[in-house]
C-alpha cells in the first residue's frame, strides 16, 4: 500500500464512517478497485484508521464528552456497547469469513437502501429531541440494532443505530448525534482489539512504514470525518434518509453486476 492509497482509502472512511452506507464496505471496494494487495495488513489499516474518525466526534461534541458533571451519558454509552462488544468478540470469525464475500455485502447493501427509503415514513411520532432524554432502556435497544452491523457487514453501524434509536422514538437530529457518541467506545474497542491482535499474533507486521501510514490514515480520516459529520447534520435535518437509500441500492446492484461479469471486489 502506498501512501497515496492509504490518503484515498481515509477520505473514503471519513466520508462515510458516520454515514448510513457502510464505510467497511466501501474502504474494502475502494481498496480492491486500487489493486492493492490482499494481505493482513490491508485488514488491519482498514479496522484502525477507524480511531481518526472517532476522535473528530469527541472534537466536535467535546463539552457533551467532557461534561463530568453529567456522567448518565457515559452509562447510557456503555449500556448501548456492551451488546456490541459481547457479539463482536464470540462471532470475530464469523463476522471475518462474511467480509469476504462480495456478493453477500452488496446484497446487504441493497436490501439496507431499500429500508432506508421508508425509514422516514415508519417513525413519525418522534418524542425525544435530546440525548440526555434517552433511557436506559432505549439505549440498550439500540446497542442491539448495532449488533445488526456486526452480523451483517455491509449494513451500516450508522444506518442499525439511527434506525434503532428512531425506532425507540428519538428524532431523527437525536437518533444520529447518538449514534456518533456510540461508535466512540464501539470503534475503540475495534480499534484497540485489531492492535492488540497484530501485536500478539504478527508484531512483524508493525514496521517503521507501517506505523506511517497508518498515522497518515488516522489524520486524513479525523479531518474529513469532522466535515462529514457538520455536513450530515445539516442534510439529514432537511432531506431525510431516502436520497442514502437510493444510493445504496445504485451501489449494491452495481456491485452485483460487476460480480456476475467477473470482476471480483473483495480484499479481505
Amino acid at each position: 500500500m502506498s501512501f497515496l492509497q492509504a490518503i484515498i482509502i481515509a477520505i473514503v472512511e471519513g466520508l462515510t464512517e458516520f454515514l448510513p452506507i457502510s464505510s467497511t464496505g466501501h474502504m474494502v471496494f475502494t481498496a480492491s478497485a486500487m489493486g492493492i494487495e490482499k494481505d493482513a495488513f490491508t485488514k488491519l489499516f482498514i479496522e484502525a484508521i477507524q480511531l481518526g474518525a472517532i476522535l473528530s466526534v469527541v472534537v466536535i461534541y467535546w463539552r457533551k464528552f467532557f461534561d463530568f458533571k453529567n456522567l448518565y451519558l457515559y452509562l447510557k454509552l456503555i449500556i448501548a456497547f456492551i451488546p456490541a462488544a459481547i457479539i463482536g468478540v464470540l462471532l470475530k470469525k464469523h463476522i471475518d469469513q462474511m467480509l469476504e464475500s462480495p456478493v453477500f455485502i452488496a446484497t446487504v447493501t441493497l436490501l439496507g437502501g431499500i429500508v432506508l427509503i421508508f425509514v422516514d415514513k415508519w417513525f413519525l411520532n418522534s418524542k425525544i429531541k435530546n440525548v440526555d432524554n434517552i433511557t436506559n432502556k432505549k439505549s440498550f435497544f439500540i446497542g442491539c440494532f448495532q449488533v445488526l452491523a456486526i452480523l451483517l457487514p455491509g449494513l451500516s453501524r450508522s444506518a442499525a443505530t439511527i434506525f434503532g434509536g428512531m425506532q425507540q422514538k428519538l428524532n431523527r437530529k437525536t437518533a444520529a448525534e447518538f449514534s456518533f457518541f456510540l461508535a466512540v467506545p464501539t470503534l475503540a474497542g475495534a480499534f484497540a482489539k485489531s492492535i492488540w491482535d497484530c501485536y500478539s499474533e504478527t508484531p512483524q507486521m508493525l514496521t517503521g512504514q507501517n506505523i506511517q501510514l497508518l498515522a497518515v490514515g488516522n489524520i486524513v480520516a479525523f479531518i474529513v470525518a469532522i466535515l462529514a459529520i457538520k455536513a450530515f447534520i445539516g442534510f439529514l435535518t432537511r432531506h431525510g434518509f431516502k436520497w442514502f437509500g437510493y444510493y445504496r441500492i445504485v451501489l449494491g446492484i452495481t456491485i452485483l453486476v460487476l460480480f456476475f461479469f467477473g470482476i471480483e471486489l473483495t480484499i479481505i
